[in-house]
């Protein structure tokens, strides 16, 4: 078995971890198409009941935003939100592989595809809240296409850039090892020790501070809980939400964010580049905010709605990390945010609070879970990034030290 064979089954057996007589919703770009039928036949080999391909084509959406009647970015269709609360109402797992073109959409508008991801957004939300609450296995994982690999590896020739690109997403996903299920479980293990950790500190808040001028604090509600690696779905097994994955992660409260933060790497968000960015909170809320490139496709962002403008999630990652090491700028938020401690702006987790899957929209904002139509990622980490750990008796505790973990 070659490690791309070997790649497709470690998604399909640790990733989705997929079940007998289970429905697989595979999405794909289509240059990588070659890896997604893989995958399928790894799938049936599982004992999959089907696997459903759904097709991506980031130049037909970029054609579509440029040149499409305004009035379609306000809509999505009903057959396509069918497809997805049907089959997410079967318990069908959900594999994604992610590979835009980081530069793809920079000539678009920002407000159009702002629009379309409301509109998707809305029409999607019992899918969404689904897949956020763990009813539904899901997994997203990414393979090399040239316009990717070109970025990420500029002034060399399409085959050398994608031949670099497998090489390091082999590496991040430890398919490099001799037995990739036995060090994604060896992977766990150390994972469950920074759990541990923080759950036996219960911390009402975190402080963050580094020389790119982060200054913020961070409340975490009363019950909040920390997840890392594997998650576990209600028939009780385990999968993987994101291949490759180093963090830890809560939430925060959704009022209890203070201070200024900047970015310490781009966000691609959209096909679109978000360099140089910062936000200042003050009560939770994004108070102000700037951008070295890509303003106005942050603004778009922050206005989808007033949870977009709020942190729903906080994550650990230590500097010296399997993906950090590699020193490589990947442009792409699944590998990125692994290498580095991040936040996202919008949507909270509900799994991670105390009973959070069975309560209300207005029980969930009670105890402090914030809620928005988006949720995304972006980078905070650095090599001197300081996190210090307030318990309920005003002890603090060194988290983070010199971009680690400090245990």
């Amino acid at each position: 078995m070659n490690r791309m064979e070997q790649y497709a089954k470690l998604l399909v057996q640790v990733g989705i971890n997929l079940q007998k007589n289970q429905i697989l919703v595979l999405s794909s770009p289509i240059e990588c198409a070659e890896f997604a039928r893989l995958t399928a036949i790894e799938a049936y080999r599982a004992g999959a009941r089907e696997v459903v391909m759904r097709w991506i084509d980031e130049q037909s959406s970029h054609i579509t935003y440029t040149m499409a009647d305004d009035a379609i970015f306000d809509t999505f269709p009903e057959w396509s939100r069918q497809f997805y609360d049907g089959y997410a109402d079967t318990d069908a797992a959900f594999l994604t592989i992610m590979a835009s073109d980081p530069e793809l959409m920079k000539d678009v508008d920002p407000k159009r595809m702002s629009r379309q991801n409301k509109a998707r957004a809305t029409a999607l939300e019992h899918y969404r809240t689904r897949q956020m609450s763990n009813l539904n296995t899901w997994c997203v994982a990414s393979v090399p296409t040239v316009a990717w690999a070109r970025k990420v590896f500029p002034g060399v020739s399409d085959q050398a850039a994608v031949s670099a690109l497998w090489e390091a997403i082999y590496k991040t996903v430890r398919v490099d090892n001799d037995d990739p299920v036995r060090a994604w479980r060896d992977h766990q293990a150390a994972l469950n020790v920074r759990l541990a950790f923080l759950h036996e500190h219960a911390f009402t808040s975190l402080r963050y501070k580094n020389g790119l001028g982060t200054d913020l604090v961070v409340r975490l509600p009363p019950g909040h809980i920390w997840f890392g690696g594997g998650d576990e779905c209600p028939a009780g097994y385990e999968f993987v939400a994101n291949m490759p994955t180093e963090e830890v992660f809560t939430m925060p409260h959704r009022e209890g964010v203070d201070g200024t933060v900047f970015a310490s790497m781009p966000l691609n968000y959209n096909g679109n580049l978000i360099e140089g960015f910062w936000f200042t909170f003050k009560n939770g809320l994004v108070v102000d905010f700037g951008a070295t490139r890509g303003y106005d496709t942050l603004k778009e962002l922050l206005d989808t709605d007033e949870g977009a403008k709020r942190l729903g999630e906080v994550a650990l990652v230590p500097y010296d990390s399997p993906i950090s090491n590699l020193g490589i700028l990947f442009y792409n938020t699944l590998f990125d945010e692994n290498a580095s401690c991040h936040f996202a702006l919008g949507k909270a987790y509900p799994t991670c609070i105390q009973d959070g899957v069975g309560m209300s929209k207005d029980e969930l904002r009670a105890a402090g879970v914030n809620d928005s139509l988006v949720h995304v990622d972006f980078m905070v980490g650095s090599a001197d990034l300081e996190i210090t750990g307030v318990q309920a008796d005003g002890r603090e505790v060194a988290v983070f030290r010199k971009g680690n973990f400090f245990l």
